[in-house]
Formats: C-alpha cells, sequence, structure tokens
C-alpha cells in the first residue's frame, strides 16, 4: 500500500534578518554599559531649553526648536481655543471633512509669510516632500538632487518612480553637467535644501538656482532647517541669497522654527491648487488637529516679526562654534552657517561615550550615525535655540570640555 507524501512547507524567511548588523551594533552598544542614546525619555519639559531627561535635569541641545516657540504664551492659548472650539481632531481627509476654519488660517499664514500666492499643508514635513515631489515628477521625468539630500526627499523621488540624478554635495559644476546630460523635452525637477540637517551648512542657492534656469529647470527648495531663522524676514537662505522669486517650489516644517508640527509647500504656481487633488500623501491622510493648526498660525505670524530672536540666536550659535573649534573639536563646517553645529566624532563608539558624558553632564545632543549621516561619519549634532542665554552656551562649552577630555576626544 503506498504511503501518502506529506509536503513539508518551505521555511519561513525572516524579513528583518537584514537588519542583524544595526542589531548587533546597538547590542555591542549596550552591552558596553552605555545608556541608549536612541531611547531617550523626557520625563518633563520645562522649557524650550530645558528639560528632565532620564531623571536629570538637563540642558537641550538637540531639538529643532530653533526660535523656542513650544512655550511662547499667545500660542499656547491659540492651540487652546481651538481645542476648547473644535475638539481633539479632524477624523478626516483635507479633501473631504478635515479643513477647518484653522487649516485656511494657517495656509493664509504662511502666504503672508512667503509673500506667495499658494500655500498647502501637511500632516508632517516627511509628507510635504513625499507628496509634493512625487506629484510633480513621475515617470520619463528626471530629479537632479544632491547627494546628501534628506531620506523624505529620496523617499518622495522613489515614490513618484522618476529617473533619479545625483550630484556631488554643493557642487554647481556638478549639478550643471547633470542637467546638461538630461534627455531634450524630459521634464526635469532640481530639489535642493537651504540648510543642509546632518552638518548645518548651507546650500549655494544663488549660483544653483542660476544654473537651473539656465538648463530649463524647476526648481524645489526644502527649507526646513533655516525657515524662521535664516534671512531677513525668516524666510529662509533662499531668501538670504536673494533667489526666492526665482524658487518655484518651498517646503518647510512646522516641527522646527514653527514649534508645533506639520509640513507644507509654498509656491506662485498658478496650477498649483490642482496638487491638492492628485497629491496622495495629501489626498489619503487625516488632516492635522484643529488645536495644532491655530498655534502653528500664531506662530507663523510672530516668526514674521523675530527679528531679535533671530539676531540672538546668530550670536549663540557664533558663540559655540567658536568656542568648541578653539577647544580643539572637529566640526562640520569652517564658520557658522545656520543654528546647527556637527561635532564630529571618531568612531561610533566613541560618539557613543562621548554623548552619555554629555547627558551625565546635564546636556543633551544628537548622536547620529550611518546611514543618516554623510561620509560614513559619526557626529554629535547640536542645535542652538534662541531661548538659550548666553550663560547656557558657556556652560554648554564647559560640558563639552569636561566630557571630551574625560573620553580622549580633545
Amino acid at each position: 500500500m503506498a504511503t501518502a507524501m506529506i509536503d513539508t512547507p518551505p521555511a519561513t524567511v525572516d524579513l528583518l534578518a537584514k537588519f542583524d548588523p544595526i542589531i548587533q551594533t546597538r547590542e555591542a552598544l549596550l552591552a558596553a554599559g552605555v545608556e541608549d542614546p536612541f531611547n531617550l525619555v523626557m520625563e518633563k519639559v520645562l522649557s524650550p531649553t530645558r528639560a528632565i531627561c532620564n531623571g536629570r535635569d538637563t540642558i537641550l541641545l538637540g531639538t529643532y526648536n530653533y526660535m523656542g516657540m513650544t512655550f511662547d504664551p499667545d500660542v499656547i492659548e491659540a492651540g487652546k481655543r481651538a481645542m476648547e472650539e473644535f475638539g481633539a481632531g479632524t477624523t478626516g481627509s483635507r479633501v473631504l471633512n478635515g479643513t477647518f476654519r484653522d487649516h485656511r488660517d494657517v495656509e493664509t499664514a504662511l502666504r503672508e509669510f512667503y509673500g506667495m500666492d499658494h500655500a498647502m499643508v501637511f500632516s508632517t514635513g516627511y509628507q510635504a516632500n513625499l507628496g509634493i515631489i512625487s506629484t510633480l515628477a513621475g515617470k520619463g521625468d528626471y530629479i537632479i538632487l544632491d547627494i546628501d539630500s534628506h531620506a523624505s526627499i529620496w523617499d518622495g523621488c522613489a515614490m513618484g518612480n522618476a529617473e533619479v540624478v545625483p550630484f556631488k554635495h554643493n557642487d554647481v559644476e556638478a549639478l550643471e553637467k547633470r542637467l546638461k546630460r538630461v534627455p531634450e523635452g524630459a521634464g526635469k525637477l532640481v530639489v535642493l535644501e537651504g540648510v543642509y540637517s546632518m552638518m548645518g551648512d548651507v546650500a549655494p542657492l544663488k549660483e544653483m538656482v542660476r544654473v537651473c534656469k539656465e538648463n530649463g529647470a524647476t526648481v524645489l527648495v526644502d527649507e526646513a532647517h533655516s525657515m524662521g531663522f535664516i534671512g531677513e524676514h525668516g524666510r529662509g537662505v533662499a531668501e538670504e541669497q536673494g533667489v526666492l522669486d526665482d524658487v518655484d517650489f518651498i517646503i518647510g516644517t512646522f516641527s522646527k522654527s514653527v514649534g508645533t508640527v506639520g509640513g507644507f509647500c509654498v509656491s506662485n504656481h498658478p496650477k498649483f491648487e490642482v496638487l491638492r487633488l492628485v497629491c496622495r500623501p495629501y489626498v489619503f491622510t487625516a488632516a492635522l488637529p484643529p488645536a495644532v493648526m491655530a498655534s502653528s498660525a500664531t506662530s507663523i505670524r510672530k516668526l514674521m516679526h523675530g527679528g531679535n530672536k533671530r539676531a540672538h540666536l546668530w550670536e549663540n550659535s557664533r558663540t559655540l562654534h567658536g568656542g568648541l573649534k578653539a577647544l580643539g573639536f572637529q566640526l562640520g563646517t569652517d564658520t557658522p552657517q545656520s543654528a546647527i553645529i556637527a561635532v564630529i566624532m571618531p568612531d561610533l563608539e566613541k560618539g557613543a561615550m562621548m554623548w552619555e558624558a554629555l547627558l551625565k553632564e546635564g546636556l543633551y545632543v544628537n548622536l547620529a550615525r550611518p546611514p543618516a549621516t554623510p561620509a560614513g561619519m559619526t557626529l554629535l549634532r547640536c542645535s542652538l535655540c534662541a531661548e538659550h542665554t548666553a550663560e547656557q552656551v558657556q556652560t554648554i562649552l564647559g560640558m563639552f570640555e569636561r566630557a571630551g577630555k574625560a573620553i580622549g576626544i580633545i
């Protein structure tokens, strides 16, 4: 009598196995006794520059709260009023039931801030890049972008299925060569950033925008890390370098200088409003709560008159950059270019040790590692705030000196 064959099911492939090297690196760090640099908890936020972190009273030097708007009384009050009047959320997309009074108001505030015709708000800055880039450039189009572009920019390129052509970081000549190689008649979108988030360096937008226009390219600039701070009116690097009117689309976020959450795009393009109907990350996402929108609109309007805060933040940046350089630390830029100062570490192990030493001193900074960082480097990213006092900056320098000597960095 024949015996029935029993098929053995194939082994299940572990879809997370590709991340084993990351898991092993993290486990090795924690086994050495270092506090987990990617699992910090803020038990209580005391101000834009201080919080209780992992049980310690800590100076915050690793947030994007550049203009210190998170605790502005007017911003908080606007959010409270909207919460009481409209409730906690929208439960719907902007193209259905999710557009409330304050969504329109924040878009009006953005148009006023930038002096542009159109503004569109997304639920996050990541979604703004994902949505606008993938909608503008699709199959058959070309996107030329800086090799050090943010992950949200790369993901927007992938989602749109355009041909992606990177060029060497901040290299105008390399950009021009890539543009000239694009086939005649193809759509060309150049994506740039005003301030690059890891190193804190500024793009040569004036020269880059000129090259783009000479070669018939549409220009999109992400001003996430410069909006509110850089430029006479805080409109970013494009304003500072005099090319704001030549940029076709500007992307930004509320989670930095504005002090809330959300993303946006502003433009003077006459067909801009059609994006509300065809941009998938806008159409298929629930709209932000009205309280967030009311707080954001209030913050944006106050940033229009933030000249004194901008001046103080520049003073903080110059002082910290100069002080760290004098102590012997290797920095990401030769001169202070933004509110971000990158302190380059010898390797991940030393970087984690330095991060922990600073935390024990009472200072929080970001530990950044590959693949987020350029050129495979490990760095400590310092993000200054307009609410940091001159005394706090001196205290921070003392913390860096003690920690750096203890770890053997300086």
